[in-house]
């Protein structure tokens, strides 16, 4: 570690990389404080792996999702932001409105605030096909890539709330929809399970598995191996798309013990903020929020974020004495705005 690294105290580091964490740091940059974003080796998060994006305001032809978190990477590079791709290996959050502390290896960086925006991931049936034909049939996010269904066969993998929610929803496009679940009962509420088998063109398959999504001759998702979980039975069905609604996993393991969280691993923020419950640590994007999970209510938290963090800084900055090393030599405190 470098005597800089040592001495510099950064106003706001930004862990996470995708619409949260670059909103984020477009809003702090602008502001003058200088953002240092952990963006994380694969930045730009769930986007990444997305093909068409339709539903995000201002791009009225659609965009490409890589496509778009790079014009997000850089405006907020525009505006000064540095950014390091690589993953954050601890977090040391002070419980007292002190300095924090985040680690790559051994190298250590201090800030007087932290906005943490790790998101989530949607949980996978790690079956053969799954990723390979991921934007070419087989999708996670039913809001997103319903519409791209019209007029298909449509499975729906899952038995919560969710998988009812995105079976409504694509239900609309699609002109026969299927939702599949390992077991006859289903863990949706009776209100949610109710709404989606009144819907004319959805209809269910169970208890079965799928094993396998496998493409046709054009490269795309053309039928789903499944197996009986009691018998053991295989059957094929076709289909053109598959949603696996399964459920989301925050990714806050790198805070989890230091942070208040709920029982499924999201961080606790106060309502109406991004406040956690520790001074000067705040949290946004899909790493909150378990109902929405879209780009643009992650974007949208992204900027609360940062105007909070900025908040912060002005009215409730870290006592100078948090900013002293053993030896007596005072950091460098990076100028807040």
């Amino acid at each position: 570690m470098s005597e800089d690294t040592k001495k510099k105290v950064e106003n706001v580091i930004i862990v996470g990389g995708g619409p949260a964490g670059y909103t984020a740091a477009l809003y702090t940059a602008r502001a003058n404080l200088e953002p240092l974003v952990f963006e994380g080796f694969q930045w730009g998060g769930q986007l990444q792996n997305t093909t068409d994006v339709e539903n995000f305001p201002g791009y009225p032809d659609g965009i490409m999702g890589p496509e778009m978190m790079s014009q997000f990477r850089v405006q907020a590079e525009k505006f000064g932001t540095r950014f390091v791709t690589d993953d954050v290996d601890r977090v040391e959050l002070s419980t007292d409105g002190g300095v924090h502390k985040v680690f790559l290896g051994d190298e250590e960086h201090r800030a007087k605030a932290v906005v943490l925006a790790m998101g989530a991931e949607p949980k996978r049936l790690g079956v053969p096909g799954e990723m390979e034909l991921a934007g070419r049939g087989v999708s996670t996010c039913g809001v997103c890539d319903g519409a791209f269904f019209k007029g298909h066969r449509v499975l729906v993998i899952g038995g919560g709330d969710s998988a009812m929610e995105d079976s409504v929803f694509i239900s609309k496009f699609a002109d026969e929809l299927t939702i599949v679940n390992r077991r006859d009962e289903f863990r949706a509420s009776k209100i949610m399970y109710d709404r989606a088998l009144a819907v004319e063109n959805i209809d269910t398959l169970t208890p079965y598995v799928p094993t396998e999504f496998v493409a046709g001759e054009d490269g795309k998702l053309a039928k789903v191996h499944m197996r009986h979980a009691e018998t053991g039975e295989e059957i094929d069905v076709e289909a053109t798309g598959a949603f696996v609604a399964i459920g989301h996993v925050p990714r806050s393991e790198v805070v989890k013990d230091q942070v208040d969280v709920d029982e499924d691993g999201y961080i606790k923020v106060e309502p109406g903020s991004t406040r956690t419950n520790l001074p000067g640590v705040f949290a946004v994007g899909d790493v909150v929020d378990h109902t929405y999970r879209q780009a643009v209510t992650a974007a949208g938290t992204g900027c609360m974020g940062a105007l909070d963090a900025e908040r912060y800084l002005r009215d409730a900055p870290p006592a100078v004495e948090a900013h002293w090393f053993p030896g007596g030599e005072p950091a460098e405190i990076a100028p807040t705005a």
